[in-house]
């Protein structure tokens, strides 16, 4: 009988972070480092580095004379292809970070919730480590409140963009973005000013890692902060004195007219392959990236700097212009709309003032896997506000509306649009984001899908609805808002209302 294979031991690259990465900036003013601390405490549960991590880790971590992060300004930029450990070597920094130094608050950001819930559910894994767990207190589950705390009383909490996360909190030492190339300036705006009184002894850190953006992605902070980087390093390269670098910026990429199934170009773009990331994993990753396109961006780390700009219907600026305050409603309107697929489903609310724009807001958008007793529910409660509840959707609308009126809620209060006024309202929300005759309290989730919004045809004279640029984007939500917006924007008050105490939009 055969002896048993011995299991496979990845082996450790002793590749140079300079013979791996297209780019490296740094300042020039490091004089310690606080990475030998971090290594060592790594070292004690049982994770060693590749060199070019090493190095890496050496200069993210890199301090003046004075003790304080090199970086602490600028933060450190990472543009490192996907299946390169780069959620490896900043988590482990952190938590290294959050042992050395009790009170340490980290705010792990992703846009995408099912990104933020692989990163979460790797840490909380590491963190059940026999040689971690004694210095973690807890991890902490439950949508949107995901967390590991330490027994020193350092934290990491974890949230998604795309669902508001980061507003609220304060004294933080640590952020890290991930899937940075879907970072808006107001999501950064937000978050970046919770880190102004952080007391860590040597200034707070601020981590944006990301892939190459698509043409219609929200992308410019991640964009503009490698063009602010291929500059510096530019001049640097021409002999120019370059003093006020206050950042990191590390970028790994193949050659941008690289053969995309050259295994040379991968072992370029991806330092990890094949010692630790093997070629299994990376065929894997290319027979899942259904375009050429997506896999010189995620796989290859390849930017295309001339890339034209594809831009949404609604631009994130003329959004941005019809922002406002919920108002004192004269007519209240809700929108439900089941998807095309059936997959989900999303309510929204639409209240007319006196005087003034149509305000909207999301109140929820769920799976229908979920079932609809939450949204049955969530209408009886209110109807008798409500001037119009509109319902679209083959998908579900039908067994809504019978669930609604066997519950008592009157029928004439309730419809389901025709094809005409499925276009009246598509054409005249969006004349309406143009002459700001409609406003919203700027949800982080619904802009992001106003962002990625364009027009997919009805009926046979020209007319449109919501359609998602990319498949990450669910137009649901944005369509329940139309609808919501366009009833409100005619609809009279309900003659036999009852009065509510707090007569705002109300939102789940």
């Amino acid at each position: 009988m055969p002896a048993a294979a011995a299991p496979r031991v990845a082996t450790r690259s002793t590749r140079r972070l300079s013979e791996v990465a297209r780019h490296i900036l740094f300042p020039s003013n490091i004089v310690t480092t606080g990475w030998a601390d971090v290594e060592a405490q790594c070292a004690e549960w049982g994770d060693e580095f590749d060199e070019w991590q090493r190095g890496a880790g050496r200069i993210i971590l890199g301090r003046d004379d004075e003790g304080i992060y090199t970086a602490t300004v600028g933060g450190i930029t990472l543009s490192i292809p996907r299946q390169v450990a780069k959620t490896f070597l900043v988590g482990r920094i952190i938590f290294a970070l959050c042992v050395l130094y009790p009170g340490t608050k980290v705010l792990w950001t992703a846009h995408h919730t099912a990104t933020l819930g692989n990163t979460f559910r790797s840490l909380s894994g590491f963190a059940r480590r026999k040689s971690v767990a004694p210095y973690v207190k807890a991890t902490r589950r439950g949508s949107g409140k995901e967390a590991i705390e330490f027994v020193n009383g350092s934290v990491i909490f974890f949230g998604a963009r795309s669902q508001g996360f980061g507003r609220g909190f304060d004294e933080v030492d640590v952020e890290v973005f991930d899937e940075a190339q879907i970072l808006d300036e107001k999501a950064l705006e937000d978050m970046v000013a919770a880190t102004n009184q952080s007391r860590h002894p040597h200034g707070a850190l601020l981590f944006y890692m990301g892939t190459p953006p698509r043409p219609i992605d929200p992308g410019e902070a991640f964009s503009s902060r490698r063009r602010a980087a291929l500059a510096a390093i530019e001049a640097r390269a021409a002999g120019k004195d370059v003093d006020d670098v206050d950042s990191v910026f590390i970028e790994c990429s193949a050659d941008r007219n690289a053969n995309l199934d050259d295994r040379k170009q991968w072992a370029k773009a991806n330092p990890s392959y094949p010692h630790r990331t093997p070629e299994r994993s990376m065929k894997r990753l290319r027979k899942n990236l259904v375009t050429d396109d997506a896999w010189r961006r995620e796989a290859l780390g390849i930017w295309d700097d001339n890339a034209s700009a594809v831009t949404s219907l609604i631009s994130p600026a003329e959004w941005a212009a019809t922002r406002g305050i919920a108002p004192e409603p004269v007519v209240t309107c809700y929108g439900v709309r089941f998807s095309i697929d059936g997959a989900s489903v999303a309510l929204a609310v639409g209240v007319r003032p006196a005087d003034g724009p149509v305000h909207v807001e999301v109140v929820a958008a769920h799976p229908t896997s979920m079932g609809q007793q939450w949204l049955v529910d969530w209408l009886v409660e209110r109807w008798r506000q409500a001037s119009v509840i509109v319902v679209d959707g083959k998908a579900g609308a039908s067994v809504l509306v019978d669930e609604l009126v066997a519950r008592k809620v009157l029928a004439r209060r309730i419809l389901t649009p025709t094809t005409d006024q499925v276009i009246a309202a598509h054409a005249g929300f969006l004349e309406a984001v143009r002459r700001k005759t409609v406003a919203h309290n700027e949800q982080p989730g619904l802009a992001q899908i106003v962002a990625h919004a364009t027009k997919r045809k009805v009926g046979t004279a020209g007319g449109w609805a919501w359609h998602a640029m990319d498949d990450d984007t669910d137009v649901t939500p944005l369509d329940a808002a139309t609808y919501a917006w366009w009833a409100a924007s005619w609809a009279k008050p309900p003659r036999h209302g009852r009065t509510d105490s707090n007569r705002r939009a109300v939102v789940m």
